[in-house]
């Protein structure tokens, strides 16, 4: 069974923010991506609304992970060009059988 975990967050960028919220979404993916915290995936949707589909590496990952400086400056960063709608920390598998 894998440590990781699955989240989800949906999210509208701020009117004329949408190219620089993709650009701060590049750099905080290759922060995770390059310290090994997580693996990120991005959709559209016809409205432009976005989903953001991250597996982290582990519960300790994803700690390191918001403790790190360049994380939490794209964090930061991100929350003044995006409205987040739904976030779900956490999803867990369910077995059909």
């Amino acid at each position: 069974m894998s440590n990781e975990i699955l989240s989800v967050a949906i999210f509208d960028p701020l009117p004329g923010k949408e190219e620089d919220a993709l650009d701060t979404m590049r750099s905080l993916r290759a922060a995770l991506s390059a310290k090994g915290y997580s693996r990120d995936r991005i959709y559209r949707d016809t409205s432009n609304q976005y989903v953001v589909v991250r597996y982290w590496k582990s519960d300790e990952a994803r700690r390191e992970a918001l403790e790190d400086p360049e994380v939490l400056r794209a964090l930061a960063k991100l929350a003044q060009e995006i409205q987040i709608v739904k976030i779900h920390e956490r999803l867990d598998e369910v077995d059909l059988g």
